[in-house]
């Protein structure tokens, strides 16, 4: 008798034939100059052991840094204290489990209300969910947001975007035949104005600025850009580095409709591949809050009249209503909230705005030290927080001679251009350091 749910390679080859079709057609839709042709040829099985060495010989060949990496690009190394690790890892949050059951997930609810509570002092917005998976696909979700509410089909985004938001953006809009439109940058970095105001008509659904962008320039015209936006009654979405925040005024001070943001800055440590963590907050608008993904944590009463906590608004959610949902996140990044929510905790607001001080004052020391000593430029003069970019004459040159000496350098932006990201996990030892290599092949 054929097992009902596991595999079965001749119950599959007779559903096959019954259907007139070969294992291949399964693969249809795969375009044929992608399909691999003949053997795969693999090497012949091995135990467990030959497995470990084989896997030892792979690890070997990472480069062993001294110091965490000066890499740009969005995400950046922090210190992240021990007690956000452990109280992470206990069995009450180190779960997939979705807290559909109020009743036996009040600890996790709490939990991701005061992420929640949290995130929405820091950007001064009313309504924060509790997660996404990373700025990108945020960013995403805002835009897709905004295209349900108004219907229009083309956005604006600065040209000094985060080219790695930029390409999830596109991955979403284009099969529903979204436009981007991209708006010039002044000379110091910032979002031309002018030529804002000649791409903002009645087509527009949403502007989308980045704070800092991805120059690590500081936005200082924001305010202009909202009031633009609200004479064509266009969305306004912000993507912000939480800890920025820390200096620069939060996206509710300017009356913006939607934030996002990636919170890997917020006690979560460098790893490839993630997990990150999505930052998404709305102002305080019945259409806005009712199109939000993610889920959403709100506090209540029993009919004893004690406090608890649960997921409210779930009708947006797709086991509700698959059709009209507008909250596909499913198992989101709630592992990765309660980490935010600890880190911030353990910071308190004083925590808060003395890292801020401390990441702009490193980041400054080592701009100044390489135009100094090494008479590098930079392409914007603006003012930045935590990432700037360097002009040098040789990207690769330098970069490897860096990795000999066991230091990452900065993101490659072309051969004579480098994104290099200096926060406190960067000690006056290690950017010293930097800099004298550099010396040597500059």
């Amino acid at each position: 008798m054929t097992h009902p749910w596991l595999p079965n390679l001749s119950s599959k080859e007779d559903i096959l034939k019954r259907m007139g079709k070969t294992e291949e057609d399964l693969f249809s839709d795969v375009p044929k100059e992608l399909m691999i042709k003949g053997d795969l040829n693999l090497p012949t099985r091995r135990s467990e052991y030959e497995v470990k060495l084989r896997l030892k010989e792979l690890k070997e060949k990472n480069v062993q840094l001294k110091y965490p990496p000066f890499l740009g690009g969005g995400v950046c190394p922090h210190y992240v204290p021990e007690a956000v690790k452990f109280i992470i890892s206990r069995s009450e949050f180190y779960t997939s489990y979705t807290p559909y059951q109020p009743e036996i997930s009040q600890g996790i609810l709490q939990a991701l209300y005061e992420y929640q509570s949290l995130m929405a002092e820091i950007l001064d917005m009313e309504v924060v969910n509790s997660s996404m998976y990373d700025w990108g696909s945020s960013l995403a979700e805002a835009v897709l947001m905004a295209f349900r509410i108004n219907g229009r089909k083309k956005v604006i985004i600065p040209e000094l975007i985060n080219p790695f938001h930029e390409e999830v953006l596109r991955t979403w809009t284009e099969p529903r035949g979204i436009t981007l439109v991209k708006v010039k940058p002044n000379e110091d970095g910032s979002l031309n104005l002018d030529d804002l105001s000649r791409k903002l008509n009645e087509e527009v659904s949403a502007i989308y600025v980045e704070q800092p962008n991805f120059y690590g320039i500081i936005e200082d015209n924001l305010e202009a850009v909202v009031e633009l936006a609200r004479r064509m009654k266009v969305v306004t979405i912000m993507g912000v580095n939480p800890l920025s925040l820390s200096l620069v005024k939060p996206p509710g001070e300017y009356g913006v409709d939607i934030a996002v943001g990636e919170g890997q800055e917020l006690g979560i440590p460098l790893n490839y591949g993630g997990p990150y963590m999505g930052i998404m907050a709305v102002r305080w608008d019945a259409k806005l809050v009712r199109q939000m993904p993610g889920r959403i944590v709100g506090k209540t009463k029993d009919e004893n009249g004690k406090q608890g906590y649960t997921l409210i608004l779930q009708t947006r959610e797709q086991f509700a209503r698959r059709e009209k949902a507008t909250s596909n996140i499913t198992t989101n990044e709630s592992l990765m909230a309660i980490a935010n929510a600890v880190y911030i905790s353990l910071l308190g607001k004083n925590g808060f705005k003395e890292l801020g001080e401390e990441i702009y004052r490193r980041s400054h020391y080592a701009m100044r030290k390489m135009v100094k000593e090494l008479g590098l430029s930079r392409t914007f003069q603006g003012d930045f927080f935590e990432e700037f970019e360097v002009n040098l004459k040789n990207y690769d040159k330098v970069h490897e001679a860096l990795l000999k000496r066991g230091i990452h350098g900065g993101l490659k932006l072309s051969d004579t251009s480098s994104l290099l990201c200096v926060t406190e996990a960067h000690p006056k030892k290690a950017i010293d350091e930097m800099v004298d290599v550099m010396k040597e092949v500059i």
